[in-house]
């Protein structure tokens, strides 16, 4: 790969901070910033690709910022003139202000772990429970910082004395590790470094007598050079009380430049399981540690995709030869099927008193089974059918109560405890919404995409809203690394609901909804399935008689927001109005940076032929054509994102400003002390989804 500056030297630089100060007073006459270009030519093979924007990755430069803040203004310029901004944003506030809230649950030896949010408090709070009734007790309130940090994940000890949990300001995910004293509070003194996060996660795991914990390591900065930062993530052991340098290697060194590891403990932490992979979207490995021994158990032709110990078994959903997953029981060093393949799709597995619980899913349908240990089914859980999903399992081999956390489309977040010796569910904790949900209607239609494959769509509407084609309607899809989009709570989106637009989710191809099958048709040289399922979602809108093209919006985030690049500039027609947040846009240079390199394994290569043939065919900035009609355009994205830099939104913005002869605007802002949305605090959400909605009731044309 060959790379020529077409344009060279101090001249060219100083035109360009002379026209991006322009841009400037220009944004302030409400004319589109102007975007200078300075072409670059690559060679691929035999294939040459001009940049004219790559001088806008530089985000250091003077002229870069000078332009990031023209298009700010500009951005917030034309929004600040949209009809009903204030009355629609009070009211995203408004639907904001629900009760406390309470997520990530974990159980340890009889105490419950959570995080907190009370709003409008900028960032939740960790808080211990004597479970299941017991009072709780703040042990970290991350507020004093007003936001900007937040805490990332935790981790109780075996007995539930301590709790190291992680932390990282303004939006980096530079995770730093903290241990507090559950009993009195305290914070101990160590303060752990470079602890993961954004490219690759954090992860830690106790030992049995509490005195340390193995953990992931980035290299510390200033040992390798600065763009090797965020690789070779590798596990160190730590000692309670002694500092962060005296930590010893202990497992991973040589593994892979972009592993990512997931680090789970037995009930009493004899035994630590690691399952890890090269990339991301890849099955995982499986090695065991007891005592200081790490051993390799499974690979990764098992296609292991999550597991969790169950007593001293460590029970694994694996998807090697069996695409919708079955569990593998791992003991003293040998595997065997515990759980056969079944209809559904198994997801993850978490360990009961005398069994385990295995959460499944078929497209938008969600479930739990019971099994007892010889793997055996006890009972299927009485749960809603359909229109929840199962957002996480608390649970301890020691305890026959399992905490099953759900939510649903009107269904703002609820905790069950499920007595598995009766099979009974008691809700314990439930989120007060700000208003009334009951008159939204789910309604399932099916897509039929380019190839036949038959695509589940939801639609979401206020009880009596007329199938005519006149109702403003966002479609909302992900369609990556096998994540399973679930029913989740409309929240703040009724905003939209209430005024008589469609909310619609599908679920596309790339995702987990019906097992490895469809997340392996979604990648690689199959990407254009994801693209094809989204656009024949759309036309099943239209075709319902929910929505036509004038009245179609279109939203999604990171990988969603490459699913907003692809289906704007295929399918220019079919929408007229796009949000696309933290987005990836140009597929032959994102490899280059950080996270870019760590997907390569969902996305491909530029280097392979095959590999570059299918990315630079659906490249969105490579296929934004001249003189096109475009829909409106609403671009966000974060100035400290370590999953996709800003600068991909930048150059997609600056491409479809030259390029589209429709009047609708093209807009990208940018936030100052934000990320990729991990770890947002309350106002910064607040404001992307605020701004969405406004966005979308301007182009579409809400009552």
């Amino acid at each position: 790969m060959k790379n020529t500056w077409v344009v060279k030297g101090l001249g060219a630089l100083v035109c360009l901070a002379v026209l991006v100060l322009a841009g400037i007073q220009a944004a302030a006459l409400d004319a589109v910033p102007p975007t200078p270009k300075i072409p670059v030519s690559t060679t691929y093979g035999t294939t040459t690709v001009v940049d004219p924007y790559q001088w806008l990755e530089e985000a250091a430069l003077p002229e870069v910022q000078r332009w990031l803040d023209a298009q700010n203004v500009y951005a917030e310029g034309v929004l600040s003139r949209y009809p009903n901004r204030e009355r629609l944003a009070g009211r995203v506030r408004e639907l904001s202000l629900t009760s406390q809230q309470r997520t990530r649950p974990q159980l340890a030896a009889g105490q419950l772990f959570y995080l907190r949010e009370t709003p409008p408090e900028e960032q939740p709070v960790l808080v211990a429970q004597p479970w299941p009734n017991g009072r709780e007790r703040v042990l970290v309130d991350p507020n004093r910082t007003k936001g900007a940090t937040a805490i990332t994940e935790f981790w109780p000890s075996p007995s539930g004395r301590y709790v190291a949990y992680g932390t990282a300001e303004k939006g980096t995910e530079d995770t730093t590790i903290h241990i507090v004293d559950v009993k009195t509070a305290q914070a101990l003194p160590e303060i752990l470094p470079r602890a993961g996060g954004g490219t690759t996660p954090a992860a830690l795991a106790w030992d049995s007598d509490e005195k340390g914990f193995v953990y992931a390591r980035l290299p510390l900065r200033g040992t390798v050079p600065k763009a090797r930062e965020q690789f070779d993530i590798v596990l160190y052991h730590h000692r309670l009380n002694k500092p962060a340098f005296t930590d010893k290697l202990q497992f991973g060194k040589g593994l892979s430049p972009v592993a990512e590891y997931e680090l789970s403990s037995s009930a009493g932490g004899k035994l630590v399981a690691a399952l890890m992979h090269a990339g991301d979207g890849e099955p995982k490995a499986l090695f065991m540690r007891a005592g200081q021994e790490w051993e390799p158990l499974l690979r990764t032709r098992e296609g292991i995709i999550s597991g969790a110990f169950v007593g001293e078994r460590f029970l694994a959903v694996a998807t090697g030869g069996a695409p919708k997953g079955q569990i593998l029981a791992i003991e003293s060093g040998t595997f065997r099927i515990l759980v056969p393949e079944g209809d559904w799709a198994m997801r993850s597995v978490a360990p009961i008193a005398g069994g385990f619980l295995v959460t499944e899913v078929w497209g938008p349908d969600w479930r739990v089974r019971h099994f007892d240990n010889s793997g055996k089914v006890v009972r299927t859980l009485a749960l809603p059918e359909t229109g929840i999903g199962i957002t996480q399992i608390a649970s301890d081999v020691r305890s026959s109560a399992a905490l099953i956390a759900i939510s649903g489309w009107t269904e703002p977040g609820r905790w069950l405890r499920y007595d598995a010796t009766t099979g009974d569910l008691t809700t314990i904790f439930s989120v007060k919404p700000a208003a009334d949900y009951s008159e939204v209607v789910a309604t399932k239609i099916e897509a039929v995409s380019k190839d036949g494959t038959r695509v589940p769509v939801t639609v979401l509407a206020k009880r009596g809203t007329l199938q005519d084609g006149t109702a403003p309607t966002i479609l909302n899809a992900y369609g990556g690394y096998g994540v399973t989009v679930a029913p989740s709570f409309l929240g703040v989106n009724l905003a939209w609901i209430e005024r008589g637009g469609v909310w619609a989710v599908a679920n596309i191809r790339g995702g987990g909804e019906y097992g490895e099958g469809w997340h392996q048709d979604g990648r690689l040289t199959r990407k254009q399935n994801v693209f094809d399922d989204f656009n024949a979602a759309a036309e099943a809108l239209i075709k319902a008689k929910w929505t036509t093209p004038a009245k179609l919006g279109i939203r999604g985030g990171s990988n969603g927001g490459l699913l907003m690049g692809a289906a704007l500039t295929q399918r220019p027609d079919l929408y007229r109005a796009v949000v696309s947040s933290v987005g990836i846009y140009d597929m032959l240079r994102v490899e280059l940076h950080p996270n870019g390199e760590f997907n390569i394994t969902e996305f491909g290569s530029v280097k392979d032929p095959e590999q570059f043939k299918a990315l630079y065919a659906y490249s969105p900035l490579h296929r934004v054509k001249d003189s096109t009609a475009y829909p409106a355009v609403l671009m966000l994205t974060g100035e400290n994102d370590p999953r996709v830099d800003a600068y991909q939104s930048r150059k997609m913005a600056a491409r479809l400003q030259q390029a589209s002869t429709s009047s609708h605007p093209v807009l990208v802002l940018t936030r100052r002390a934000a990320g990729h949305g991990v770890g947002a605090s309350f106002s910064q959400r607040l404001g992307d989804r605020a701004a969405s909605l406004i966005f979308f009731s301007r182009e579409l044309g809400l009552p």
